[in-house]
């Protein structure tokens, strides 16, 4: 990158091309009754985490705000100002794009946030999107955070969407790596960098032991394993989304080296820190194709226990009706004499064989002879 350009004592705003134009005054028609005291607003919490300005690698100051901050980097004709914010107001945002000279359309993707991963040039100001990803033990779910981060000739500026990363564990490092820290605002890109893609290694573990557990659940005949693989699936597609840009991006980094006087230390780093993007990418790739994989392998383990319940049933359904036959059978069998001995029971004064002396046995002999007859044609059918 170039050396820092001379800043005037005092500018212009360059805001006015851009940042919405209030509305026009007009006078009042009729003068308004003093209204009341309003009530005291709220406290805000400060969106500016910390503001550093270095001098050769080392810290010189740490300014209380932005103004400040300014102030600081101007009587500083060689240092270097390190702002970080999290989730910023508009203002402070239109007032970085003031002092830094930012392009109003890096500014206007840091105020909506929800951006991919991208990395742009203006002039000789960077501009970089970052996803960052946390794995949550407890929950068993990634978490995603958005990092803006502006790079000039002499300030780095972050602004944060999220809980993750840490860069308070960057500065710390950084600081105490001077030699490092001296060699101006890519190296603390560098060093971002790297601290999300080394945030990406917690969670391709956790995302492992995921796919493990859900690949023992799936044989295991879980009914509740299809859910998780859905949602894992949809943070796998989010986790791609983040770390495969990435991988062009840092391409792009390390295609300027020559042009804009990279040192070769520090192309090193950022060459490393590209080799563990790639990994990463890869290993995102193989648990989508790994989940895809484990879901239709559950389908089919699915449809085939649904089929043996299905066959289950019809055996059951048809011992079943064989059992209703059998009772069908025994029953027409027994209501045969049942019948003979109702008509034979009936004590009417004038009934034939009522007082026949053989009347007896003609009886059972026919109860006996419709009872085997009956018997005989059930068994032939196999309904006994």
């Amino acid at each position: 990158m170039s050396k820092r350009r001379a800043r005037p004592a005092a500018k212009n705003s360059r805001r006015s091309g851009w940042r919405r134009a209030l509305p026009p005054t007009q006078p009042p028609k009729t003068p308004a009754p003093a209204p009341e005291a309003p009530e005291p607003l709220p406290t805000e919490i400060p969106s500016v985490v910390q503001a550093v300005v270095y001098q050769d690698g080392v810290r010189v100051s740490s300014p209380a705000g932005l103004a400040d901050t300014y102030r600081e980097l101007r009587e500083q004709p060689s240092g270097m100002a390190w702002i970080g914010l999290a989730r910023p107001t508009e203002g402070e945002l239109f007032s970085l794009a003031d002092e830094f000279d930012l392009h109003p359309l890096a500014v206007e993707d840091a105020m909506e946030a929800h951006q991919r991963p991208k990395l742009e040039r203006y002039g000789d100001t960077l501009f970089v999107v970052l996803r960052a990803a946390r794995y949550l033990d407890a929950p068993e779910e990634v978490e995603f955070g958005e990092l803006h981060v502006f790079v000039g000739p002499d300030f780095v500026i972050t602004v944060r969407h999220g809980a993750a990363p840490d860069l308070s564990a960057v500065r710390h490092r950084m600081e105490e790596t001077p030699e490092l820290l001296k060699l101006g605002p890519e190296a603390v890109l560098y060093a971002i960098l790297d601290a999300v893609v080394d945030g990406y290694v917690p969670v391709v573990a956790g995302v492992q032991n995921d796919i493990d557990e859900i690949e023992t659940e799936v044989f295991g005949g879980d009914p509740a394993v299809s859910r998780r693989i859905y949602e894992l699936s949809r943070e796998m597609v989010e986790f791609q989304r983040a770390t495969r840009p990435l991988v062009g991006m840092l391409h792009g980094l390390m295609a300027g080296f020559a042009k804009y006087g990279t040192d070769e230390e520090l192309q090193r780093y950022l060459r490393d820190v590209a080799d563990h993007v790639t990994h990463t990418s890869e290993r995102v790739d193989g648990f989508r194709q790994a989940l895809t994989d484990i879901l239709t392998v559950n389908a089919t383990l699915v449809t085939q226990q649904q089929n043996a319940e299905m066959r289950a049933l019809a055996e059951a359904g048809f011992e079943q009706n064989e059992e209703i036959k059998k009772i069908s059978a025994w029953a027409a069998i027994l209501f045969a004499p049942t019948l003979v001995g109702t008509i034979y029971g009936m004590n009417f004064a004038h009934m034939p064989e009522l007082h026949w002396a053989f009347g007896y046995p003609f009886a059972i002999l026919l109860m006996a002879l419709v009872c085997t007859s009956l018997y005989v044609v059930f068994k032939k059918r196999d309904w006994l």
